[in-house]
């Protein structure tokens, strides 16, 4: 207050009146450079502590890499990459770009070609959950893996992005779950080189669906088991070789059951929906299927599957396929509408349209970090219920919204399938009713 007040009169007329303009321009020199070396002194002593704080933060939480475990419980989760993740999503991110967004227009509306499934195989992807014992690489399961893989395979496009992960969907079930002989039965087909569909099979066509309680019954017959239902929006549907279909079992509640395309009481098609036509989503009727006591996840025990866990586990592969599909709309707004000159001028320096990207831009990081948050929950073995719910609802809220968004920013092209927009607005709108598709 006293320099601001010595600053005005300095530059005030009863300063020359009185012959001190000199003297106080002079007090307020050397009051400013005062000021400002103990300002850098203090910011000084400020950063040191701030950096000493940040070390014994780093130390408190562990100094290992994202997807490693931690030898501290109670840590904070850590976003840093392994070098194997980096250079994985290098390779994947690069596939979504040259392969699957190029091929996603054909696809969305006739599904994925042998030529994606081809380059999907070539990927490897089946192979980081399998363990080496079984065929494939993995040392262990890495959920936080699998939601990077998802939104970077769905940043070329979602329904595409589906087609390619629903068999690891599968793997990564029967991997926590499945009994020794179910694994060895079912995943080394799933390591060779040619790609293997397989599908998770959960929705059922009903108002008010809600996975914890289903009405795919499953009754007990001779030594197998006799499937009733109907499950609808499975990814795969005519195409899948094998897949899990989610049933209520009398006296323990829902389970999965390995059941082949090639059942004779199996029925399947296809059907159309608004958006992820590439995904193959269709319907399967369940006339009385009978299957043997193999067929069972994880054997006869109660405890050997926890249903609510992996409905977190699809969950979280649907908020991966949303995050990637909008990163795509906040990239391709961005550039046209840096591109689009109006009235003299990109139309990116009006004020509304900034703001609507910067909207999009915010609400998106909110959507990966509570996805990754979850994610590295499930991986270190801790209780994750609680976020991946909070990531879900906040997904199943704010993709469709940024979906129309990136639409209104397109003005008259966003609703021309001139530009991919608006497929991805069709495809993330069913971020909020797609159950059980993708368990990461």
């Amino acid at each position: 207050m006293f320099f601001r007040a010595l600053n005005k009169l300095s530059e005030s007329e009863l300063a020359e009146r009185y012959g001190v303009r000199e003297w106080t321009e002079k007090l307020v020199y050397w009051g400013t450079r005062t000021g400002a070396q103990v300002g850098a002194q203090a910011g000084a002593i400020a950063r040191s502590r701030f950096t000493a704080a940040q070390e014994r933060l780093h130390e408190f939480s562990g100094a290992e890499r994202f997807a490693a475990p931690r030898s501290r419980p109670g840590g904070r989760f850590d976003l840093t990459l392994t070098e194997e993740q980096s250079m994985m999503r290098e390779t994947l991110r690069r596939f979504a770009r040259e392969t699957a967004r190029p091929a996603a227009q054909a696809a969305d509306r006739e599904g994925a070609d042998a030529e994606f499934d081809a380059r999907v195989a070539e990927l490897g992807l089946n192979l980081i959950s399998v363990p080496e014992g079984l065929g494939g690489a993995g040392e262990a399961r890495s959920p936080v893996s699998t939601t990077l893989i998802a939104e970077d395979l769905a940043y070329g496009d979602m329904g595409l992005a589906l087609a390619a992960l629903a068999p690891c969907g599968f793997i990564n079930l029967l991997v926590d779950y499945g009994t020794q002989l179910q694994r060895r039965r079912y995943l080394p087909p799933m390591c060779d080189e040619d790609f293997v569909p397989a599908s998770l099979a959960l929705m059922e066509p009903r108002a008010r669906f809600d996975a914890r309680y289903l009405e795919t019954r499953a009754r007990p017959e001779g030594a197998g088991f006799r499937l009733e239902g109907t499950k609808c929006m499975v990814p795969l549907a005519e195409r899948a070789e094998v897949f899990l279909v989610f049933a209520q079992l009398a006296g323990q509640g829902p389970r999965a059951f390995l059941v082949d395309a090639t059942n004779p009481l199996l029925e399947r098609r296809a059907e159309r929906h608004m958006g992820l036509g590439a995904a193959g989503l269709g319907r399967l009727e369940l006339r009385g299927a009978l299957v043997g006591p193999d067929a069972l996840l994880g054997g006869p025990e109660p405890d050997a599957y926890d249903h609510a866990r992996a409905l977190d586990l699809a969950r979280l592969g649907t908020c991966a396929l949303a995050v990637g599909a909008c990163q795509a709309v906040l990239d391709y707004v961005i550039t046209y509408c840096n591109e689009r000159v109006a009235f003299g001028e990109p139309i990116s320096h009006k004020q509304a349209v900034a703001f609507m990207i910067a909207d999009i831009a915010i609400e998106l990081e909110g959507m990966r970090l509570m996805t990754y948050q979850a994610a590295s929950h499930a991986e270190r073995g801790r209780p994750f219920h609680r976020e991946a719910f909070l990531a879900w609802t906040q997904c199943a809220e704010k993709a469709m919204q940024l979906g129309s968004q990136g639409v209104q920013l397109l003005g008259g092209h966003g609703y021309t399938a001139e530009h991919p927009v608006e497929r991805w607005y069709r495809q993330l709108r069913a971020v909020a009713i797609l159950e059980g598709a993708l368990a990461v």
